[in-house]
C-alpha cells in the first residue's frame, strides 16, 4: 500500500503543472469567447469595459485589441500604454505575423501564437501564449496579465537604454520614441532629456511631451517634479528621485520612483511605480 501511496503521489506531481497549464489556457480561451460575445452585442463600446481594471481581467489574463492598421484600441493590461498608438512595430514578430493571419482568414476561428521570451524576473527565455480572434476588421485577444515591475527590471531597462544612447544616440532616441519593445518593459518605460536645452528628446510613452521644458513639468498635485530632478542631478551622474505620477496600467496616481543617470548631454530616466504599502 505505501509503494502504491508513492506512486501515485510522484504520479500527481508529472501531471499537476500540465494540468494547471491546461485549466490557464481554459480561463483564457474562455474569457476570450466573453469579451468576443460582449463586442458583438456592444461594438466599440466594448472598448471602455476592456480597458478597465474589471470584468474582463481573470487573474493574470486580460483582453486587449487590434485593428487592421495595427492600432492598439483597448487593453486591459500593461500595453494600455499603446491605446491609440500603431503598435505595428512594437508587438513582437510572431505575434503581428498571427494577427495578420487572423485578419486575412475566417471570422470565428481561435487562432494561438506561441513565443519565447525573456522574463526578467528569473533571467531565463519562456514560452507565452496568446489567444485572438477576428471580428470585423478587430482582432480581439487575451494575454497574460503582467505584474508590476520591479526595482531590478528598471535598473535593467535604464542600463540597455543608457548603453544604446552611448553607441548610437539618434537610433537610440528613434527607438524609445518608436515604442521599441527593447525600450519598454511592463509599466516601464524610458525618457529622455536634453541637458542642453533641458527639454525631454524621448519618451517611451507619451510622445506629447517631446520638446516640453522638463522643468515646467508638475505631478497631478501640482508638486514641481522636473525642476527638482533638474537640481539633483546638477553635479551628479546617477541618482534617484520620488514624486507621484499616472500609472499608465492602472490608470491611477501611484507613489514612483525614478532612477537617473546621465550620459553626455543626456539624462536618462526609467522610473518604477512602488507597491503599495
Amino acid at each position: 500500500m505505501r509503494l502504491i501511496a508513492l506512486l501515485w503521489g510522484a504520479f500527481a506531481l508529472l501531471i499537476t503543472p500540465a494540468t494547471v497549464q491546461a485549466d490557464e489556457e481554459q480561463r483564457a480561451r474562455q474569457l476570450l469567447l466573453r469579451a468576443v460575445e460582449y463586442y458583438q452585442l456592444q461594438g466599440d463600446a466594448a472598448f471602455a469595459a476592456f480597458s478597465r481594471q474589471g470584468e474582463f481581467i481573470d487573474g493574470e489574463h486580460y483582453v486587449f485589441v487590434v485593428d487592421t492598421h495595427g492600432t492598439m484600441l483597448a487593453s486591459g493590461g500593461t500595453s494600455a500604454v499603446l491605446i491609440g498608438r500603431d503598435v505595428t512595430e512594437a508587438l513582437e514578430p510572431e505575434l503581428r505575423d498571427g494577427f495578420r493571419q487572423a485578419l486575412q482568414g475566417a471570422e470565428g476561428e481561435v487562432r494561438v501564437a506561441e513565443y519565447r521570451w525573456m522574463n526578467a524576473r528569473d533571467g531565463r527565455v519562456e514560452r507565452k501564449r496568446v489567444f485572438f480572434q477576428r471580428v470585423g476588421d478587430r482582432v480581439i485577444a487575451v494575454g497574460l496579465y503582467l505584474p508590476r515591475a520591479t526595482p531590478q527590471q528598471a535598473e535593467h531597462l535604464l542600463q540597455r537604454a543608457v548603453t544604446a544612447l552611448e553607441q548610437d544616440p539618434q537610433a537610440g532616441i528613434a527607438a524609445i520614441n518608436a515604442l521599441s519593445p527593447r525600450f519598454r518593459e511592463d509599466d516601464l518605460y524610458v525618457f529622455v532629456i536634453d541637458l542642453d536645452t533641458g527639454r525631454y528628446l524621448a519618451h517611451g510613452y507619451n510622445l506629447r511631451l517631446l520638446g516640453v521644458e522638463f522643468a515646467s513639468v508638475r505631478d497631478p498635485d501640482g508638486k514641481p517634479v522636473g525642476a527638482p530632478i533638474l537640481a539633483l542631478m546638477k553635479d551628479r551622474r546617477e541618482g534617484g528621485y520620488d514624486y507621484r505620477w499616472k500609472n499608465p496600467v492602472t490608470g491611477k496616481v501611484e507613489d514612483k520612483y525614478a532612477l537617473l543617470r546621465k550620459t553626455g548631454h543626456l539624462l536618462v530616466a526609467v522610473g518604477y511605480y512602488k507597491k503599495p504599502e
